[in-house]
C-alpha cells in the first residue's frame, strides 16, 4: 500500500471541543451561545441511574432552563429510538439537544437531528454519505465513557431492526456543535466497561491510521491516540479513580474519533456491527475481541503501518517486520490483560456464521480494509476467533 502523502484530501471538524476536568459545568453558557433554551437531554436508563444525568439537570435547573429527558436509548441505538427520540422533541418544540453517555446516546442523538432537521419521520431514508443535506438543532454533545469518539465525529450508526442490520448516517451536518470532554464524568466507568470501550478506541485509531483512505491528518490524530491509550488503558482499568489516567483515555478516545471519522473504520467494525445488529452485543466489546485477530490477517499488506503503530505504542524493534509483529502481540496481551471477555463467553451460534460473514463483507467499510476480505474469509475468522475462546 502507498501511502505517500500525494494527492488531494479535505478536513472539517465543525465541533467546538470544551476539554478538561469540571468542564461540564459550562455547559449552561454553551447552550445560551447557541441560542439554545428548551433542549431535550438524550440519554440512556443506566446513565440516569448511576447519576450522571443529575449533574447535567442541577446546573440547567439554577440557570432556570426548562428541559426534558428522554432516556429510551438502547445499546446499538435503534431506529425506532431516533423516531421516539424525534417525536418527543417536537412534542416539547425542543430548540437544542443534549447528549449524555456513550456512543449510543450521542449516535442516537445527531439522527434525531437528522430526522428534524429534515421534518422526517423515519431515518432509514437517511442512510449514507449524501442524504442528510441539512442542520438539526445545536447539539452539544458529553461523552461518559472513553471509547466511540462520537462526540466530534459526524457520523451516526444506527441498527436498522427491520433488515438487522447498522446502518451509518455519514455528513457534516450530524456533527455536534459542541463536544464538552470532562474527564471526571468517566471516573465511576466500570472497570470491564473502561476495558471495553477503552480497546474500542484503540481500534478506531488503528484501523482510522491503516484505512485505504486515511489521510495525513487524521493519521496524526490516530498515531498519538494510539500512544494515549497504549500507556494509559490498563491503568484505567486498574486504577478508576486515576483522573490522569482517565484524562489520557478520553484525549486517546477524541483523537481516535478524529481518525477514523475522517478515514474510515474496516474490518475490525465490519464484524462487530453484525455482530451487534445480530445479537445486541456492546459494539465495543465486540471491536475489543476482534481487534488483534483481523490485525493479525491484515499484517503482511500494512507491514510499514504497523510499525508506525508498534513505535507509537512506545515497542523496540529493528525491522518493520518486528515491529508489525510486536504491535499484533502487544494488542492480543493487552486484551488479556484488561480482561476482555472471549468471543466464545458472548455464546454466539456458529451456525450464523455464513451470515454474520455475508453482512460483514456486504458492509460499508470493508473495502477500507488493507486486505482484501471475501465473505468466505470473514466466516474463517469467525470461527478461528470463536475456536480460541474455548
Amino acid at each position: 500500500m502507498d501511502y505517500k502523502c500525494t494527492g488531494f484530501f479535505d478536513f472539517t471538524l465543525p465541533t467546538k471541543i470544551i476539554y478538561g476536568p469540571g468542564r461540564v459545568k459550562e455547559v449552561v453558557n454553551e447552550l445560551k451561545a447557541l441560542g439554545g433554551s428548551r433542549p431535550l437531554i438524550i440519554t440512556d436508563k443506566g446513565i440516569c441511574q448511576v447519576g450522571i444525568v443529575n449533574i447535567v439537570t442541577e446546573l440547567l435547573d439554577e440557570a432556570g432552563i426548562q428541559y426534558v429527558i428522554y432516556d429510551g436509548v438502547e445499546a446499538n441505538p435503534k431506529d425506532v429510538n431516533a423516531e421516539d427520540g424525534a417525536r418527543k422533541a417536537r412534542e416539547i418544540d425542543a430548540d437544542s439537544m443534549i447528549a449524555v453517555g456513550g456512543g449510543s446516546p450521542i449516535d442516537c442523538a445527531k439522527a434525531v437531528g437528522v430526522l428534524l432537521g429534515h421534518d422526517a419521520e423515519y431515518i432509514k431514508p437517511f442512510e449514507g454519505k449524501t442524504a442528510a443535506k441539512l442542520p438539526g438543532p445545536p447539539l452539544i454533545t458529553i461523552p461518559t465513557t472513553a471509547g466511540t469518539g462520537s462526540e466530534i465525529t459526524f457520523s451516526s450508526v444506527i441498527t436498522d431492526t427491520k433488515n438487522h442490520y447498522k446502518m451509518t448516517i455519514k455528513s457534516p451536518f450530524t456533527a455536534a456543535n459542541t463536544a464538552i470532554c470532562d474527564p471526571e464524568l468517566t471516573l465511576t466507568v466500570p472497570p470491564a466497561v473502561t476495558a471495553a470501550t477503552g480497546v474500542d478506541a484503540l481500534t478506531h485509531a488503528i484501523e482510522g491510521f491503516t484505512a485505504t483512505c486515511s489521510e495525513p491528518i487524521g493519521d496524526a490524530a490516530a498515531l498519538y491516540a494510539i500512544e494515549l491509550i497504549s500507556q494509559n488503558l490498563l491503568r484505567a482499568v486498574k486504577e478508576g479513580s486515576n483522573l490522569k489516567a482517565r484524562s489520557n483515555m478520553l484525549m486517546g478516545s477524541m483523537l481516535g474519533g478524529m481518525s477514523f471519522s475522517h478515514s474510515d473504520v474496516a474490518s475490525v467494525h465490519c464484524i462487530a456491527e453484525s455482530l451487534g445488529s445480530k445479537y445486541d452485543l456492546p459494539h465495543g466489546t465486540c471491536n475489543a475481541i476482534f481487534l488483534p485477530y483481523v490485525m493479525e490477517y491484515n499484517m503482511n499488506y500494512c507491514t510499514d503501518r504497523y510499525a508506525r503503530v508498534a513505535k507509537a505504542m512506545g515497542l523496540d524493534f529493528e525491522t518493520e517486520e518486528e515491529g508489525a509483529r510486536k504491535a499484533v502481540a502487544f494488542v492480543k496481551q493487552l486484551t488479556i490483560d484488561v480482561a476482555l471477555p472471549t468471543f466464545a463467553s458472548l455464546d454466539p451460534d456458529p451456525a450464523d456464521f455464513p451470515y454474520l460473514a455475508e453482512i460483514s463483507f456486504k458492509n460499508g467499510s470493508n473495502d477500507s480494509n488493507p486486505r482484501p476480505m471475501t465473505a468466505a474469509d470473514y466466516e474463517v475468522l469467525l470461527d478461528k476467533v470463536y475456536q480460541a475462546g474455548l
